[in-house]
């Protein structure tokens, strides 16, 4: 058995994050990391790349890099908790202890849960930017559209990292159909299992103006169930208010999936988990509700705020502060109000800055509205946070 002081599953943004901010605070303590991937994706650029606004290599980078100095890398990935005992188990069959476990290993994309995707995802203009093997392939998508025909983007009932992903596409598709002549011969169907566009009456109010303004057909309690690609039919399983089901297919040109998604299974079946399967923390100190030398932060968590990287950007240091008070046997100070960010793109050049917190307030950083979409604010996106995102964020200081 191999040992650590503080271990952390998951090398993306959040267990990234927490190991520099740890370090910087004490250069000496003892921190691993368990990850398997090589490559650290900056997966936010990736509505960019499918618009066709940004390089897909550009998301891309090398995972040793990132790895903060004197943090151990495990090139591994976990199988089983066993908290009980402060200890977990690896792929390799290597147990390692710990005194304190971060819990960061993102969210699951389930492909498989909707029949035929997976064989023709990447083909026959059925994509997704929820890949960066497809991402590029949206844009292509986009840029063969022809006047007359339909593109269906579609949200699962499920949770998902950046929840207002699925429309950002849906926005850059609209504006590129306009910008190519095609205003009123472009039909664009939203199949969403959702009830409505957002969860914040400020930012629904000003996206159901974008949704009018492009002539989007918005089609709620549509859960995409089955995909097609050769045929290009897509069956949705459409509930209504008394919760009676029916199945819907639809013909179209392009199909844009957002994939159902779920805590890692290997989340789920351990017993950090809710009965949701998502890590079972207090949404304020991020601390395990019972084991009280765990925390998580980030998409497997199940605090009930947006899967954003934002969010992760408030979390961490909260993760971070907390561990250093436990290890000094004090009392958890550091609390996360469950502040979200959804930087809604709602064409080439313009973005709505959603943010907001637990309550689902508004809690915006700029002295304006933030809910009318600026050009400041796209370059806000475009520029400023992939730059912000590798140099500081990653970094810890943020």
């Amino acid at each position: 058995m191999t040992y650590h002081t503080i271990l952390i599953v998951g090398g993306g943004n959040a267990g990234i994050a927490v190991a520099a901010r740890l370090k910087l605070a004490n250069k000496d303590l003892d921190v691993a990391i368990i990850e398997p991937s090589e490559k650290h994706y900056y997966q936010p650029g990736w509505t960019l790349v499918g618009g066709g606004s940004f390089p897909i290599q550009k998301t891309v980078r090398s995972q040793q890099s990132y790895i903060p100095s004197g943090v151990h890398w495990i090139k591994d990935k976990v199988v089983s908790f066993q908290p009980e005992s402060n200890s977990l188990l690896t792929s390799s069959n290597t147990e390692i202890s710990y005194d304190f476990l971060v819990v960061a290993p993102g969210i699951q994309l389930n492909w498989h849960l909707i029949k035929g995707l997976k064989e023709t995802l990447g083909k026959n203009n059925v994509t997704s930017n929820y890949s960066f093997e497809t991402a590029p392939y949206t844009f292509q998508c986009i840029r063969n559209f022809k006047a007359g025909q339909v593109a269906i983007f579609t949200s699962p009932s499920t949770v998902v990292k950046c929840a207002g992903a699925p429309q950002k596409i849906m926005y850059l598709a609209a504006d590129y159909f306009r910008k190519h002549s095609m205003k009123e011969d472009a039909k664009i169907d939203f199949s969403t299992a959702g009830k409505k566009l957002f969860s914040i009456p400020k930012y629904a109010d000003a996206l159901q103006k974008v949704v009018d303004k492009y002539m989007i057909e918005v089609n709620y309690r549509h859960e995409l169930i089955a995909v097609d690609g050769e045929r290009k039919v897509a069956t949705f399983r459409v509930t209504d208010e008394t919760e009676t089901t029916w199945e819907v297919k639809k013909k179209f040109d392009m199909l844009h999936v957002t994939p159902p998604q779920s805590a890692p299974d290997f989340i789920s079946s351990s017993p950090l988990a809710d009965t949701q399967g998502w890590v079972d923390v207090d949404k304020h100190t991020l601390q395990h509700k019972k084991f009280v030398n765990v925390f998580a932060l980030g998409d497997a968590a199940n605090t009930p705020n947006a899967k954003t990287g934002s969010a992760i950007s408030k979390q961490a240091p909260v993760v971070a502060q907390n561990i250093l008070l436990s290890i000094k046997g004090e009392h958890l100070k550091a609390v996360y109000d469950g502040y979200g960010s959804c930087p809604f793109i709602v064409g080439y050049g313009k973005l709505i800055l959603a943010e907001f917190n637990y309550e689902n307030i508004p809690k915006e950083t700029f002295p304006f509205d933030q809910s009318k979409p600026r050009w400041t604010m796209w370059m806000l996106k475009k520029y400023f946070l992939p730059w912000y995102y590798w140099n500081r964020v990653l970094k810890g200081l943020s």
